[in-house]
């Protein structure tokens, strides 16, 4: 049996299996990834995600055919300054950059400044099809927004970019204010990636941290209640929940059609996203014969 993924979910996941708390060797993951991509649920993955850093250091070389046509996407976190020498690096080994992501500020510090920055150096990646500024969701983020909407209103290819968990409590915004950033992309027309602490697909407590994770599907029908005119309200509601069905009955009737405003989130894991999509029944498992 061949099942395709819905068009809701396509490129849902992007491989981030090198990134914690995974921490593939390289090697693993480039050999992981062209199963995933060969895979029935291959419509389901992004890019492989790999740091600037890695790149630049040629970790990448000898690792690639050069015929091979192995798509990544670069994430910056040598900064803004790291990303062209990485860029550079991956013509040579036949490697093509779908996006690149990098954060243009520390919360707290304006990213203004950061945003232009990283607008400069997107007039030297022709080839690159989306740029992600990720945005603490702290001082500054509207006018940040704001930014972001006038650059891509003139062509621009960047969008937004938010952190959604990680080591430290601060670093999980709330249902409320993760609701407003997405009523922002919203009213401004401006696409979003999320990254960090999405790791099951309805929002749960983490008993060894103590930390409340969003989950996937929650933010797939809060995304999808926003694209539909729906106020902070409504979105908060539909982040909040535990429950997997008001979830299902905000996608399982949209799944044909393309996913609105959110372009996915990164996992260190592909199979379990998928297997928790298999079990909400918004994927049905299947095998090539």
């Amino acid at each position: 049996m061949s099942t395709q993924v819905p068009a809701l979910l396509d490129g849902l996941v992007d491989d981030a299996a090198v990134f914690p708390p995974g921490s593939a060797a390289l090697p693993d993951a480039l050999a992981a990834h062209r199963r995933h991509r060969a895979a029935w649920y291959a419509h389901l993955v992004g890019p492989l995600l790999v740091p600037a850093s890695t790149v630049a250091a040629g970790e990448l070389t000898g690792l690639v055919d050069f015929g091979e046509g192995l798509v990544v996407g670069l994430i910056g976190d040598t900064g803004t300054g790291g990303l062209p020498a990485a860029l550079s690096r991956l013509a040579p080994d036949g490697v093509t950059a779908r996006q690149v992501e990098v954060a243009v500020a520390r919360r707290g510090e304006d990213p203004l400044p950061g945003i232009a920055e990283l607008l400069r150096l997107i007039d030297a990646m022709p080839d690159v099809e989306a740029v992600y500024a990720e945005l603490p969701l702290t001082f500054g983020l509207m006018g940040a927004l704001d930014a972001l909407a006038a650059a891509r209103a003139e062509g621009v290819p960047v969008a937004a970019k938010f952190r959604t968990g990680g080591l430290a409590a601060e670093l999980f915004p709330t249902p409320a204010e993760l609701a407003a950033v997405i009523c922002a992309c919203r009213d401004r027309d401006l696409p979003f990636k999320l990254t960090a602490g999405l790791h099951q697909a309805v929002r749960h407590l983490d008993p060894e941290t103590g930390f409340t994770h969003h989950g996937y599907a929650n933010v797939l029908a809060a995304t999808l209640a926003a694209a539909e005119g729906g106020g902070v309200r409504a979105v908060t509601e539909l982040l909040t929940v535990a429950d997997p069905r008001p979830l299902l009955e905000h996608t399982s009737g949209r799944l044909d059609a393309p996913r609105p405003l959110w372009v996915g989130f990164g996992s260190c894991s592909i199979l379990e996203p998928l297997t928790d999509l298999i079990r909400l029944g918004l994927v049905n498992g299947g095998y090539d014969a």
